[in-house]
């Protein structure tokens, strides 16, 4: 939300506004914000009238429209706006919005000759029925040379937060256009959990990250697994942080639909990972409290049902972990007890260990690194 005071008088300005701010810019007549905010799986660009100057009720007005993300607000001149601008098969450039309109021209084209030599991957907007009935958006992101004659492995991808968006970035790990550039059909669902799809979606996941999301993950997946082109005997299911997780526990409940699995600085144990987080107030709200309080029923919801380990017994398929030494959100010790699960059952698994890496891959040889051993591992 965006709350502002005026004198005394505090104001929700996007209280009747079903959606999730990102960020905010002061319009220069001070007479409201513009902000970017998810909506339908990408980042778009909003204004709210401020009613101590207006003298109207706050509305919010959708600026922007497209297939791509508002990821920041870099500068406002008049009725113009400059922004950067990603979408799944383009890094940031700059670009500039009339106000007025929305309308957008690109300003920066500084990777227009890496663009020239390569072929950009489909990406499809799909939605599909889950289990309790809502519709939920699955991008889906073909190889450039697609061919609906042919069949292709496909991966479900399990995005992190767990309450982020799954939208329309760009990024130099998980990175679509690479993935499905090495002949994958790329699977990624806006599960329950994410921002952009209202508030109620948005909050559904906090203390049951075992139930409806990862129901909202195998629906996607079968789904699309009914198609022609796709593979049903290579599927494999990726993600981090979350998502890393959600991989953890898939491996745990999946029925054999899968044949491989990576997982990136995942929750393994909910227990010891709650005794080494540095993120505890999340973990509480998330969770629901801590692993000690037989008489907090979401909590031992969570520690019992929702918590990977206790489905180890289960596990039966190939697995890459990865972490990073200086991960204190998701502690190390979660892909070293992964990985030892992993080995003593005999399972065809692999260890991949960051030292200087924290929750993410920020060094540029690493980055390297991590995505040879990504395509390694699923060849």
């Amino acid at each position: 939300d965006i709350i502002v005071k005026i004198g005394d008088q505090i104001i929700n300005l996007t209280e009747n506004w079903d959606g999730t701010v990102n960020s905010f810019h002061w319009k220069g007549d001070g007479s409201g914000l513009y902000f970017n905010a998810p909506v339908d799986g990408t980042i778009q660009l909003f204004e709210v009238n401020l009613p101590g100057k207006s003298k109207k009720a706050p509305v919010v007005n959708q600026i922007t429209q497209g297939v791509f993300d508002v990821k920041s607000i870099v500068g406002i001149s008049g009725n113009t706006m400059v922004i950067s601008r990603t979408d799944m098969n383009h890094a940031d450039e700059l670009y500039m919005v009339n106000l007025a309109d929305g309308s957008m021209k690109q300003l920066t084209h500084i990777n227009d000759k890496v663009y020239e030599g390569l072929a950009m991957s489909k990406v499809e907007k799909r939605y599909v029925t889950t289990t309790d009935g809502k519709q939920m958006l699955v991008w889906v992101i073909y190889p450039p040379d697609f061919d609906p004659k042919k069949k292709y492995p496909a991966l479900l991808y399990c995005q992190g937060g767990p309450q982020s968006a799954l939208s329309q970035f760009y990024s130099f790990r998980w990175n679509f256009q690479l993935i499905s550039s090495q002949g994958y059909i790329v699977v990624a669902p806006n599960r329950r959990g994410m921002p952009g799809h209202g508030v109620e979606w948005n909050e559904a996941i906090s203390k049951d990250y075992g139930g409806q999301p990862m129901r909202d993950y195998l629906t996607a997946i079968d789904e699309l697994a009914k198609e022609p082109f796709i593979d049903k005997d290579r599927l494999g299911a990726v993600g981090a942080s979350f998502g890393g997780y959600s991989v953890f526990y898939l491996a745990g409940i999946h029925q054999k639909r899968f044949k491989s699995f990576i997982s990136h600085c995942g929750i393994f144990n909910m227990q010891s990972m709650y005794g080494t987080t540095e993120e505890l107030f999340f973990t509480n709200w998330d969770n629901g409290g801590a692993y000690w309080e037989n008489d907090n029923q979401a909590a031992m919801k969570t520690y019992s049902q929702f918590n990977p380990i206790n489905f180890v017994n289960n596990w039966d398929t190939p697995v890459l972990i990865i972490q990073g030494g200086k991960d204190y959100r998701v502690p190390y010790g979660q892909a070293m007890e992964a990985f030892q699960a992993a080995q003593l059952k005999g399972l065809k698994s692999r260890l991949i260990f960051f030292p200087q890496e924290n929750h993410w891959v920020l060094q540029a040889h690493n980055g390297l690194v991590w995505q040879h051993e990504f395509f390694k591992w699923l060849k």
